[in-house]
């Protein structure tokens, strides 16, 4: 019997490197393959069972679209997937993006406070894995040891010029369409490229770029739907890699993560909002009714306006009025405040910066908005005045029927401000003899627009708001998410004000927002010849109101600059150019 040879020191070692590679070899396709148990096993992370499903598929398909109610922790699975991504798949450059850079910061400080900290010895092996980790506002990556990493970019033309294999669109419904198609999408050019595909017999195992989507739902004729729709045309063919899924409250409660009691409060109250709820919670999206009588494209594509207007303060100037504006502030008055289970209207604030074109017509922009409730007549005419004087406004448009009479009765007498001590002069009626008649303040600036409101008026009032959208001319502020880096840019040390102070901000955006979704809840019918808004039960329309007032004034205004002819033609004068008719015989 032949004598074994004795392996060198070197083949030894051979031998035991070959043998730990194919071990590696053999559990990266594992894990690769099982990306929740390496979840598990290496980052002690334990996933729930649509957690599971969820990472599974992120990682099989090239297209992934997740519409996920608040509560189930999307962001937060999105993080996990890049860090599960980045550590299996050596050299994965990953681009998050999103409507703000502090929302798509999110995604990567969930790995920095959370799955670096709280996971014990999984926490250890995932910061043995990174070699470098920056969050901060005007930069934010990670970086593995291994050739990954995981980057913010900026969801606007600015963001050009970045490369990734996978995009990450977190709250994907909030960047405009373009910015994904021609800026975001254009990042995913080469593939990531192992050293083993430079092996002919490895040429097959080329990887594809990845996309993945993430968001609530939202209106049916915002293009997000639309995206949705191809994307369950795609995950229904076997050929391709597409995959769709909506979960909603139900699941976040069912698994411990959203409280039901919570849920069932915020049913009770008051305002609640069974619109935006069915959206963000109930994972629904939202189609116009049949009876509406505005589109929701009509009205949220007139979101143009990035700059509002506040009153002034410190930080704060109220903005000269520019050549031939009309400053517009509009009221819709309702006293009673709402109450559980009862829904009132509430008194509506709108101003308006109406600025000329070239041929004498106006563009609205609604660039202030506010809404108050339970307050006296008193109370609303000091706000009423207070705003008209200090934002520097040309007219009034009021609602004087009921209860808006006393408020209107206030803001004719001079009156003092008890908190500031300033005198307001009064003011008095410019389209109504007898309103103005009430007024005993003699050479009071005739500014008010007293509207009595009857079926005629608010036929003519809606259908002129509906062309106004129609027509493109009237503009609103962007989204309260829009404005957020809007605000960053234009306020020194906004991100260090309290939550309250960028609140406050931010609220003429966030009124906006409510303006649309009151807009699009109001439905039409048809009454003898003239148009009949109504609200939805439980909803409101005091904002719809406010603005229909408003840019009815503004019309007014614009038909009253309007040059009139008044050339006069002489009907009897024509009959000399008139000609002898021809007669022709049979």
């Amino acid at each position: 019997m032949a004598e074994s040879r004795k392996m060198t020191t070197k083949e030894v070692a051979n031998e035991k490197a070959e043998r730990m590679m194919n071990g590696v070899a053999y559990w990266g396709a594992f894990y690769r393959k099982n990306p929740q148990r390496f979840c598990r096993d290496y980052l002690n992370i334990h996933l729930k069972l649509f957690q599971k499903i969820l990472l599974y598929a992120m990682m099989l398909n090239n297209y992934f679209m997740f519409c996920a109610s608040r509560g189930l922790g999307k962001t937060w699975l999105t993080a996990l997937f890049c860090v599960v991504r980045c550590i299996l798949f050596p050299g994965t450059k990953i681009c998050v993006a999103s409507s703000t850079r502090v929302q798509a910061n999110e995604v990567l400080l969930k790995i920095t406070d959370d799955f670096c900290k709280n996971y014990d010895w999984g926490s250890d092996l995932l910061n043995n894995e990174i070699s470098n980790k920056s969050v901060g506002q005007n930069s934010a990556i990670i970086e593995f040891k291994n050739g990954s990493w995981i980057r913010v970019v900026t969801a606007s033309d600015n963001g050009r010029g970045a490369r990734a294999n996978i995009l990450i669109v977190d709250e994907f419904r909030m960047v405009d369409l373009d910015v994904i198609n021609t800026v975001l999408r254009k990042f995913l050019t080469a593939p990531r490229t192992p050293g083993y595909l430079n092996k002919k017999e490895y040429e097959h195992l080329a990887e594809r770029n990845k996309e993945i989507y993430m968001s609530s739902c939202w209106y049916k004729s915002h293009w997000s739907f639309d995206k949705a729709k191809a994307y369950v045309v795609n995950f229904l063919d076997a050929t391709k890699k597409y995959f769709i899924c909506g979960l909603p409250y139900q699941i976040a409660i069912k698994e411990n993560l959203l409280s039901r009691e919570q849920v069932e409060d915020e049913m009770s109250e008051a305002d609640f909002d069974e619109t935006k709820f069915s959206m963000e919670m109930g994972c629904m999206w939202y189609g116009d009714t049949g009876d509406a009588f505005f589109s929701f494209d009509d009205v949220s594509k007139r979101r143009k306006l990035k700059t509002a207007m506040y009153p002034p303060s410190s930080r704060y100037k109220v903005p000269d009025l520019a050549i031939n504006e009309r400053r517009i502030l509009s009221v819709d008055i309702a006293l009673m405040a709402s109450k559980k289970k009862k829904n009132n209207d509430a008194s509506s604030i709108m101003i308006n910066s109406c600025i000329p074109t070239g041929n004498n017509n106006y563009i609205s922009n609604i660039v202030y908005a506010e809404n108050h409730e339970g307050l006296t007549t008193d109370e609303l005419g000091l706000i009423v005045m207070r705003l008209y004087y200090s934002m520097k406004c040309t007219d009034i448009a009021i609602d004087t029927n009921g209860v808006g009479l006393g408020v209107y009765d206030f803001i004719i007498k001079d009156q003092l401000d008890p908190d500031t001590g300033e005198t307001f002069n009064a003011l008095s009626c410019c389209n109504n003899k007898d309103m103005e008649e009430r007024c005993k303040v003699k050479n009071a600036p005739k500014v008010v627009w007293s509207i009595k409101a009857n079926q005629s008026f608010n036929n003519e009032m809606c259908t002129m708001l509906r062309a106004g959208f129609k027509n493109g001319k009237i503009n609103l502020l962007v989204s309260e998410f829009e404005a957020e880096e809007i605000l960053k840019d234009k306020i020194k040390g906004f991100s260090r004000l309290s939550i309250y102070e960028q609140t406050d901000k931010k609220m003429p955006y966030i009124q906006t927002t409510l303006l649309i979704y009151e807009l699009i809840k109001l439905n039409s019918k048809i009454n003898g010849n003239n148009v009949k808004i109504e609200e939805q039960s439980g909803e409101r329309k005091d904002r719809y109101s406010s603005l229909g007032y408003n840019y009815w004034v503004a019309r007014q205004i614009e038909i009253k600059q309007k040059p009139q002819n008044n050339n006069k033609t002489n009907v009897s004068s024509l009959t000399a150019l008139a000609r002898k008719p021809k007669l022709y015989s049979h």
